[in-house]
């Protein structure tokens, strides 16, 4: 059983008021009701107060799947390259079981199992309690990504698209991702402009060499990366962004922001 680290920090520990959290998250949500039937998406793992209105974006229009497979950064450097957890994770709002057959198709490639990466990190954790408010009776597969490049996401997405596939998974990939960090808000919108734009397209090299030339430090590139090759393996071929925000919005402060975006890709 994994249990939960950033309870407390990142979102209430009390169920409660963790509840109280995500039906604030809700409120500014589209109440049109329309289902994005994604096979992927981006969503942040700040704070609830700073980014999760705009995870509930995607999580407000997600449909109802068998399987979540989940994908963030490692921030902690513990662990396997790629990491992937077998555990049921725990959260204030109860227990969500492994994709035990799931994540067995995917050992012996790139992403091999290693419970220590997930100990402490957060990326996916936070993710949890989303799913949770929506749905129920769903399960996870949990990805860790210590490396980030190219080659790397593209192999890990690979994986995943082949196993969804091989298994005939109704299944959406989870990209944990904030986007510019410790930025004026004028250049961080600047730069996450233009990052969101490549990733729109679904074209990775073009997300690489971008985040190279303007040096943009978006945390999980990797797990994008990965989510949209899965995403065009299951049939994918565009992107839309549901919304944009830093942050700014919920600080005031302008002068040093973290970006926040919210896409899907069908």
């Amino acid at each position: 059983m994994r249990h939960p680290a950033a309870a407390d920090s990142f979102y209430p520990a009390d169920p409660g008021a963790l509840r109280r959290e995500l039906e604030q998250a809700f409120l500014g949500v589209n109440t049109s009701g329309e289902v994005i039937p994604a096979h992927g998406v981006v969503v942040p793992h700040a704070g609830y107060p700073f980014s999760g209105s705009v995870a509930a974006e995607v999580y407000s229009r997600l449909p109802r799947r068998d399987t979540y497979v989940l994908i963030g950064p490692n921030h902690t450097g513990i662990g396997l390259p790629v990491s992937l957890s077998r555990d049921s994770w725990m959260t204030p709002l109860g227990v969500v079981e492994c994709d035990l057959e799931f994540a067995d198709a995917l050992r012996g490639s790139i992403i091999e199992v290693d419970e220590s990466a997930h100990l402490y990190e957060h990326s996916l954790e936070v993710q949890i309690p989303f799913l949770q408010y929506r749905f129920t009776g769903f399960r996870i597969v949990s990805i860790c990504m210590g490396l980030q490049d190219e080659e790397t996401a593209v192999d890990v997405g690979e994986v995943v698209g082949e196993a969804t596939r091989d298994l005939g998974r109704d299944c959406t990939v989870i990209a944990s991702s904030d986007f510019t960090h410790y930025e004026s808000f004028e250049d961080a919108r600047k730069k996450d402009t233009r990052l969101i734009e490549s990733i729109l397209q679904m074209e990775i090299t073009n997300i690489y060499d971008l985040v190279y030339r303007l040096n943009i430090t978006a945390c999980g590139i990797g797990p994008i990366a990965a989510t949209i090759t899965a995403s065009r393996i299951l049939g994918a071929s565009s992107g839309k962004l549901l919304r944009y925000a830093t942050s700014g919005e919920t600080t005031g402060d302008f002068s040093q922001v973290v970006g926040y975006g919210a896409l899907v890709f069908t």
